[in-house]
């Protein structure tokens, strides 16, 4: 084989919280609340945008996220096969070659020269020219600026103009094979979703994808030819730096949640139910966990992480496999440390539904705890986890940036949009001002988070039962 497949930690988890999200799919299939509720999400304008920009990040993510070892050519006379030290992913290999190349510095978006002054001296120290040198991988064979616009406004349109005839193609095929399900006429089944009178809202949908195409269509296409979000201070492409941060700001967000997530619900559900000394017992360990301050905790489990990888070289052959520890360990400290909060919701609201009518019947026809829990009392919390869960992946992943900035977040050779803003703060005072790093890092983490966020508001709508109470007596 040229390949050797290399599943980290990260992927690993990754893989089994998409097994657990399919078998949940097929579960919810099942049960007419469910489909209701979530037919209810996807009914809204925003919820429909947000859920598009939200596959685009999950796909790179997923992209990303399968990793292998490429084969180094066979010894003469030997039958071994070596492979190589470098772990890529199959996303590096569908953008290739885009991040691949390095300039020598800084530069600007879509720029041909390098953003830093170089001296020309002559062999006795005389200083001849003060210049700004030609990029090397970017915008060959243009000679000046007014090309570099036609060339880039001839590649967009072009670019465009596929990403449109491929989406015409994928909506022709989708509606058709509609129109073969629903036994309709398929002219008539376009016209019903052209001028929206589809219960679901199918045209939003659709033309948030042709955006979404288009987008892609055009970056990719420039940022084969140019860097079109410049590059860092080793000359790295920035728009390269932010694709490949996207699984970080995932893994962060989506790992550290389902850590947090079985402490916080079955103790702060156990707590509010049962109360007594239970109650006191869970509060004891909670309140002592707050204490405790998190960054002191993520230090020092990132330090005895270091010390233990240092000493067993052998358990960690590639540095992303080091890397890849470092970011399970933090997602795995973030989450011990970070259930409190959801813990004290769920005991407050716990202790509030133990006391409703239908609670004390289910006690007085004596039903069991577990059913009582099972059946009344997490469902009616589940609003507050989802509203919760999703707050606090956007927090995190800002929370990631912060703990980069101390120097305790992930490694300095993972790529993440902590990093990224920890390295352009010293960018920020150079003269001229190097704006284009930051800008990138702070684009793609405030849309994924603005699109989570929009996402949860309507999740909890849907699923809050004192939500669909209200709206019914509306």
């Amino acid at each position: 084989m040229n390949i050797k497949p290399v599943i980290l930690w990260t992927d690993a988890l990754i893989y089994i919280l998409i097994l657990v999200a399919v078998i949940f799919l097929f579960w919810a299939r099942n049960k007419a609340h469910l489909r209701n509720a979530w037919r209810q999400v996807i009914s809204r304008r925003l919820v429909v945008v947000a859920l598009v920009v939200l596959s685009v990040y999950i796909v790179i993510g997923l992209l990303d996220s399968v990793h292998f070892q490429r084969a180094l050519p066979s010894l003469p006379g030997s039958d071994k096969q070596y492979y190589s030290t470098k772990v890529e992913s199959l996303f590096d290999v569908l953008i290739s070659p885009i991040g691949q190349n390095y300039e020598k510095t800084y530069s600007a978006p879509f720029a041909l020269n390098s953003f830093v002054l170089e001296t020309m001296a002559e062999d006795g120290g005389e200083v001849t020219e003060r210049f700004y040198p030609r990029l090397k991988y970017a915008g060959v064979g243009i000679e000046n600026s007014r090309q570099r616009n036609i060339d880039i406004l001839w590649r967009s349109s072009k670019a465009a103009t596929y990403a449109f005839l491929a989406w015409a193609a994928v909506v022709f095929i989708f509606l058709w094979l509609c129109s073969l399900k629903r036994k309709v006429p398929l002219l008539s089944l376009a016209q019903r979703v052209w001028r929206n009178q589809t219960e679901l809202p199918l045209r939003l949908f659709l033309l948030a994808w042709l955006v979404v195409a288009v987008i892609i269509s055009v970056s990719f296409n420039l940022a084969l030819e140019y860097h079109i979000m410049g590059t860092d201070k080793v000359g790295q492409d920035t728009f390269y730096q932010s694709l490949k941060s996207i699984r970080t700001g995932l893994v962060i967000g989506t790992l550290t949640t389902l850590v947090m997530l079985p402490f916080a619900i079955v103790l702060g559900i156990m707590a509010g139910y049962f109360s007594k000394w239970i109650d006191d017992v869970i509060q004891y360990i909670y309140t002592t966990l707050s204490s405790i301050p998190g960054v002191l905790l993520i230090a020092a489990s990132i330090l005895s992480l270091q010390i233990f990888i240092s000493n067993h070289p052998q358990t960690f052959p590639t540095i992303e496999r080091q890397d890849d520890m470092r970011l399970l360990m933090l997602c795995l400290i973030l989450g011990v440390t970070s259930w409190t909060s959801l813990c004290r919701l769920l005991r407050a609201e716990t202790l509030k539904i133990r006391e409703i009518d239908y609670i004390q019947a289910a006690f007085a026809l004596g039903a069991r705890h577990t059913s009582i829990i099972f059946r009344h009392i997490l469902p009616n919390v589940m609003h507050i986890v989802l509203i919760t869960l999703i707050l606090d992946f956007s927090t995190l992943v800002l929370a990631e940036a912060v703990l980069s900035y101390v120097g305790i977040g992930v490694a300095p050779s993972t790529m993440s949009w902590g990093n990224m803003i920890n390295s352009a703060r010293l960018e920020l005072a150079r003269e001229p001002v190097v704006w284009w790093p930051i800008l990138a890092a702070f684009s793609f983490m405030f849309l994924l988070v603005l699109a989570a966020n929009l996402f949860a508001d309507a999740v909890r709508d849907a699923l809050d039962p004192r939500s669909k109470q209200l709206s019914a007596m509306s």
